[in-house]
């Protein structure tokens, strides 16, 4: 039998797991990817969440607003408290886990890439490997639970410069874990677990840990058709791109976290 935990204990688990519970999206269009909880709770309960980083509270000129943030390392331990406590989280959470990508992965997501893009768009199983080698950091998986098989990707490299350009994809030393800015190298979402907002959730998270990491702003570039998506994501149209990749005509997209 599982020793009881004290009252103050009891009230911030249950307090972090209703935040986690009841967020809902934030339709702010330069804040997207944020889920918002109202703070109906108790100030002293909130200011020691805030201060082991497990809650944002954003202040403006007249004080605490009325709503706060998760941050990533309280929305991991919310969960963590949800399974403790035997209790259900939306289903996409509950089969999916994403976290950075490990060295043993870099072969499934070689082979992912090749079956997201044609052949032409693909990049290269060695890159895809060097890339895993020399930036993890930057790659965040979406792992099916039930088979512990990865479902799908995103991942990007790190840069100071501001604009996109074709090297990214093909050469690992522009890789500078330190910049200011990422670039987004592929989307990749297995055919089997599509349309259930599962590219969404990643690239969701992945702008919410990079905001949280410091970065200024993420970059991608995108197909006509995907324009829309991406959009509705929040990243910003540029215009057409300067890349060549694969022959094709791309977007340049852009999504703007601390500026």
């Amino acid at each position: 039998m599982h020793d009881k935990k004290n009252y103050e204990q009891a009230v911030e688990e249950l307090s972090l797991m209703l935040m986690y519970l009841t967020r809902t999206q934030d339709n702010n269009e330069f804040c997207r990817y944020r889920e918002l909880s109202w703070k109906g709770y108790d100030f002293e309960m909130l200011d020691k969440l805030s201060g082991e980083e497990l809650i944002f509270q954003p202040r403006s000129r007249r004080g605490y607003d009325k709503y706060l943030y998760l941050t990533e390392q309280g929305r991991q331990r919310a969960q963590e408290l949800l399974a403790e406590y035997g209790l259900c989280d939306k289903a996409l959470n509950e089969r999916y886990l994403l976290r950075n990508i490990l060295p043993n992965e870099a072969e499934q997501a070689a082979e992912i890439e090749q079956i997201c893009f044609p052949p032409n768009e693909a990049c290269t199983r060695e890159k895809i490997i060097e890339r895993v080698a020399a930036a993890p950091e930057l790659f965040l998986v979406a792992v099916d639970q039930e088979t512990g098989k990865l479902a799908g990707f995103l991942n990007g490299i790190a840069t100071d410069e501001d604009f996109f350009r074709d090297e990214f994809f093909t050469d690992i030393k522009l890789h500078k874990p330190d910049g200011k800015n990422v670039m987004l190298l592929g989307l990749d979402v297995l055919p089997a677990h599509r349309g259930q907002g599962l590219a969404k959730e990643i690239m969701f998270q992945y702008l919410r840990r990079e905001q949280e990491n410091g970065r200024r702003s993420v970059y991608l570039t995108c197909l006509k058709p995907k324009v829309k998506m991406y959009t509705r994501m929040g990243f910003l149209n540029k215009g057409i791109s300067q890349s060549t990749w694969g022959g094709e005509q791309w977007y340049d997209m852009a999504y703007h976290l601390n500026i």
